[in-house]
């Protein structure tokens, strides 16, 4: 039997506090515990970057985190960037180049693009596909994606 605890962590903007099994990951904590469906569950290897979130201003890979490493951490997930509008310049550009197609792994590539604009560079086509590299998509061949976040870094 696995053990509970408690945990309290930021998501979004929202203090929540809940028991959980000590071995719940993260993403599934927030899928199934907060209703928070955008980050993906995928390879649950950290390899597809399907479940990217944000910890405490940092991505990471939702699957390889346990959701009571996050206790006292803030958490940020593609609806609270969404919501906060963090995300709009990236999301209107995505939808302008195609870059969404099935959308499966549109969520984690958002928090890694988001990731680097935050970093405040000017980063080159290949450093943008050098940073979106742990992010698997099976639709797009990549190239609308660098076109969208490239479009966005250059203003």
């Amino acid at each position: 039997m696995d053990p509970a605890l408690d945990i309290t962590l930021t998501v979004n903007g929202t203090a929540v506090t809940r028991r959980v099994a000590a071995r719940q990951h993260l993403v599934d904590f927030l899928r199934d515990e907060l209703g928070l469906t955008g980050s993906h569950v995928g390879c649950e290897h950290g390899v597809c970057g399907a479940c990217t979130v944000r910890v405490n201003g940092e991505i990471v890979r939702g699957c390889l985190m346990l959701a009571v490493q996050a206790d006292g951490c803030r958490v940020e997930t593609v609806e609270g960037l969404s919501d906060s509008q963090e995300l709009a310049k990236l999301q209107k550009a995505f939808h302008e180049h195609n870059a969404l197609q099935c959308g499966f792994c549109t969520p984690g590539m958002l928090m890694a693009a988001q990731d680097l604009l935050a970093s405040g560079k000017k980063p080159s086509r290949e450093d943008i596909r050098a940073h979106i590299s742990g992010n698997y998509c099976r639709c797009t061949g990549y190239q609308s994606i660098v076109d969208a976040i490239e479009q966005v870094i250059r203003g």
